[in-house]
C-alpha cells in the first residue's frame, strides 16, 4: 500500500492556499478554522503520543475524528454548537484533501459521512429598555475609559454591530454630518450603513473631539490598539456590574455583546419596524436569521392573540355515535 501523504504540508496548504488564496475566506473564518485545529493536534498528541509535524493523513481517519469531537464535548464542555463548528472546519480541510490528494478518497469521505449533531435552539435573550438605561448609565464619564466605554456601548446598542465589527471600526467610518450613519462591513463581506439616533451621534461628536485628529480608531484600547473581543467584552462586564447595583432584574441575566446585539433586533421588533428591515439592519444573510427574534418576542404574541375574539357559544363536545369509533377514541 502507498504511504499516506503527510499532514503537514497539506494543511499548510489548505490555509495558505486554499482558504486564503482561494477562497479568500475572512481573518474571522481563518482563526475559527486555525483554532480548531489546534485543538485537534494537540489531541492527537496526547493520545497517541505522535508530535503534530509527524502525523499522517491516515492519523485523522473517522474514529479519531469522532473521539476528538466527543473530547470536546465531554472534557472541555462545549456544547453541540460548538462541535459542529469544529466538524465543519474539519470538513472543509477534508473537501480539499479529496481534489489535493484523490488516492485518500476513501478516507475523506468516511470523515465528511459524519454527521452534525441536532441541538436544541433556545429563545434568543435581550434586555429591557429600563435595563438597558441602567446599563448605558454605568460607565463613569468622569474619566477617559469611561467616556470611551459609554460610546462604545451605545454605538453598540443603536447599530446592533457585532463585536469584530467595532472592535476595529474607524472613524472614517463615522459619517456626523446631517444624516449621521456607520458604514459596517460584516459577515461575507457585506457593507450596511446603519443611521444613528441624535443621541449617538452627540456622544460620539464629543468622543471624537476628545481623541483628536481626523483618523485612527474610533474606540482604541488605553495604548492605542484595537479592542479584542475580550476587551469589548470586559468594558461590557464591568458595566453590567455597576448597573446591577442600580437594576436588580439584571442579576439574574448574563449579558454579551451578543446579547446587546440581540436587544437592539428585539427593540427594534417592538417598535414596529419590518422583519426585513431588521435583517437589513443586523447584516443577516436572509430573514430566516431573524425569525428568531418574532420567536421570542411574546409582547408580540400577545397582541395577536387579543384580536382572536373568543366565540360567545358553547362547543359542544363530540361524542361518537359507532361503536367501533368510540373504542377507538378510549384508546
Amino acid at each position: 500500500m502507498p504511504t499516506a501523504p503527510p499532514l503537514g504540508p497539506l494543511l499548510q496548504a489548505f490555509f495558505a492556499e486554499h482558504l486564503l488564496t482561494h477562497k479568500e475566506a475572512s481573518p474571522q473564518t481563518v482563526a475559527a478554522y486555525r483554532d480548531g485545529f489546534r485543538l485537534l493536534l494537540v489531541f492527537l498528541r496526547e493520545t497517541t503520543g505522535t508530535e503534530p509535524a509527524a502525523l499522517r493523513l491516515t492519523d485523522l481517519d473517522a474514529p479519531q475524528i469522532l473521539a476528538f469531537l466527543d473530547h470536546l464535548e465531554t472534557r472541555r464542555r462545549n456544547g453541540a454548537r460548538s462541535r459542529n463548528a469544529r466538524l465543519a472546519a474539519l470538513r472543509s480541510f477534508f473537501r480539499f484533501v479529496t481534489m489535493r490528494e484523490p488516492g485518500s478518497l476513501a478516507l475523506a469521505s468516511r470523515v465528511l459521512a459524519i454527521p452534525v449533531k441536532r441541538c436544541a435552539r433556545p429563545l434568543v435573550g435581550y434586555l429591557t429598555r429600563p435595563e438597558v438605561e441602567a446599563l448605558l448609565a454605568s460607565p463613569d464619564r468622569a474619566t477617559w475609559a469611561g467616556r470611551r466605554d459609554h460610546a462604545l456601548l451605545l454605538t453598540l446598542y443603536n447599530t446592533g454591530a457585532r463585536v469584530s465589527e467595532v472592535a476595529r471600526l474607524q472613524r472614517a467610518q463615522v459619517h456626523l454630518g446631517p444624516s449621521a450613519c456607520i458604514h459596517l462591513q460584516g459577515k461575507g463581506r457585506k457593507q450596511r450603513s446603519i443611521p444613528l439616533w441624535p443621541k449617538t451621534a452627540r456622544v460620539l461628536r464629543a468622543w471624537f473631539r476628545q481623541l483628536g485628529g481626523a483618523e485612527g480608531l474610533a474606540f482604541p484600547s488605553a495604548r492605542g490598539q484595537p479592542l479584542t473581543r475580550d476587551g469589548v467584552a470586559f468594558v461590557l462586564e464591568r458595566a453590567v456590574h455597576v448597573a446591577r447595583q442600580h437594576c436588580p432584574s439584571l442579576v439574574r441575566k448574563r449579558v454579551s455583546p451578543h446579547v446587546l446585539r440581540h436587544t437592539t433586533a428585539m427593540h427594534l421588533l417592538q417598535a414596529g419596524v419590518d422583519l426585513s428591515v431588521i435583517a437589513l439592519w443586523l447584516g443577516h444573510e436572509t430573514i430566516e436569521t431573524t425569525h428568531g427574534y418574532l420567536e421570542a418576542d411574546l409582547a408580540t404574541k400577545e397582541r395577536a392573540l387579543a384580536k382572536l375574539v373568543p366565540l360567545a357559544t358553547t362547543v359542544p363536545r363530540f361524542r361518537p355515535d359507532d361503536a367501533l369509533l368510540g373504542f377507538l377514541a378510549r384508546l
